[in-house]
């Protein structure tokens, strides 16, 4: 059962994913879904066949559900109709026992809307501080400390979900003395206070 869930071959479980198009931006499409255990995973590419996949706590999947719920699992509209500027089309979409329904919109005035795509976005930043740090890591050295600056920005602005994720990236940093001393410093310095969750994203 175990290889079966590793290849994707199980039914999915309920979830919910959220899709955003906006050509012309970086990235210009996104994908994520949150199963009701937490089980995440992000694409930047439809056809993605390995997407990142972490977990998020079960209190974040819980807000994420909750959400959901208040909204009528999105079997209600969600577009306000005002006009205004092209911000990204968005849909969301609950899945259950190989059924679903979604609502699109690229604005919405719906107040639980707005906060469960902020959550969503903010795993979008997430995966993209993650990206370029572990790119940096990997081909350009000196750019390690502009992007753990990044990250750590992220962190005092509360806009990381699950931020555990970034501690096996940032303790390889820290330990690695080809690095600049104030970027193993920093990612050491981050590392700590991820563990003691003395900051970070609240749902």
């Amino acid at each position: 059962m175990i290889l079966l869930c590793a290849a994707g071959l199980l039914p999915a479980a309920e979830r919910v994913v959220f899709t955003k198009v906006f050509p012309g931006s970086v990235p210009a499409y996104v994908s994520i879904s949150v199963d009701a255990q937490g089980a995440t995973e992000y694409r930047e590419d439809a056809d993605d066949d390995r997407p990142l996949r972490f977990a998020v706590s079960p209190r974040e999947a819980q807000t994420v559900f909750g959400l959901a719920a208040k909204l009528n699992f999105f079997k209600d509209k969600l577009e306000s109709g005002a006009k205004v500027a092209r911000m990204g089309l968005k849909t969301f979409r609950y899945e259950k026992d190989g059924a679903g329904q979604q609502a699109t919109f690229n604005f919405t005035d719906n107040l639980d809307a707005r906060e469960l795509a902020d959550w969503f976005e903010r795993v979008s930043e997430t995966e993209q501080h993650r990206a370029r740090l572990e790119r940096a890591a990997k081909y350009d050295k000196l750019g390690v400390n502009q992007a753990l600056l990044e990250v750590q920005s992220g962190w005092e602005q509360k806009r990381l979900v699950a931020p555990e994720q970034l501690l096996p990236l940032l303790d390889r940093v820290a330990k690695n003395e080809t690095y600049l001393h104030m970027a193993r410093t920093r990612a050491a310095a981050l590392a700590g206070q991820i563990r003691a969750g003395e900051s970070g994203a609240t749902p």
